[in-house]
């Protein structure tokens, strides 16, 4: 049986474009059939081949760090357009939002932070100063009120939904990246709540949420005093504060 014949029973979609993946990735033979059990095992395929594709740009992705998904490619072009000269990608996963603005904005600091170690060493791959801690904590003291954009890409699922999660994200991304609370809006308060003590005024916190989550989601931003709109694209929605 061939790679795409076995790719595909295992249930892989685009078995040929992830065949010649793996194939690319394969240092010889005995690499590539390993590559090929840990895909059919579920491992996601940036998983296994070590890297996601986010804003045309290769992102370093190790294996129980959370995926960039396309969707969040949202927040870094809305951040883009800001033309912040500070900006701090807060919960930050592999650093791929930090990484694409570092490319876009090179006359940027750009900051990241997360609390999963595990995300942290990924990210420092991707971007150069990763801090490692809860949310706004992890960062230096002297970023505070001088930020003119933070991009939060808060985990957001509900707790009681993460059992009917994909299986590549329930079981091999870090549950702290995708579990939001009862509602899977706790981490988005949280970060709305300490935003405009960060922020310098007139900058701005951007953050997806769900469509069904939309509304709560702006009202937690308003609640924390920040002048907030949705902006949707496509299948994604995200939450723009400005302090």
């Amino acid at each position: 049986m061939s790679i795409v014949e076995r790719l595909r029973a295992a249930g892989c979609v685009f078995a040929e474009d992830e065949a010649a993946l793996l194939t690319d990735a394969a240092t010889d033979d005995d690499h590539l059939e390993e590559l090929v059990r840990q895909r059919i095992d579920g491992l996601p395929l940036e998983h296994v081949v070590g890297w996601a594709m986010f804003c045309d740009r290769r992102i370093v992705v190790t294996k129980g760090v959370f995926v960039p998904r396309h969707r969040t490619e949202l927040l870094a072009d809305l951040a883009t357009d800001l033309k912040p000269a500070v900006v701090v990608d807060l919960c930050c996963g592999s650093g791929a939002v930090g990484a694409v603005l570092h490319h876009r904005l090179p006359d940027a600091a750009v900051y990241a932070a997360d609390i999963d170690p595990a995300a942290v060493e990924c990210a420092r791959q991707n971007l150069a100063d990763v801090f490692e801690g809860d949310l706004f904590d992890a960062l230096p003291a002297h970023l505070k009120g001088t930020i003119d954009v933070v991009v939060a890409n808060v985990p957001y699922v509900p707790t009681d939904d993460i059992p009917f999660m994909p299986v590549e994200a329930r079981d091999h991304e870090a549950r702290v990246a995708l579990d939001g609370g009862a509602d899977g809006l706790e981490v988005l308060r949280r970060v709305a709540a300490q935003a405009k003590h960060w922020l310098r005024p007139g900058g701005h916190l951007l953050s997806e949420t769900s469509e069904r989550q939309a509304p709560a989601a702006l009202a937690a931003f308003t609640a924390a005093g920040l002048d907030a709109k949705l902006v949707t694209s496509d299948d994604t929605t995200a939450v723009v504060g400005r302090a």
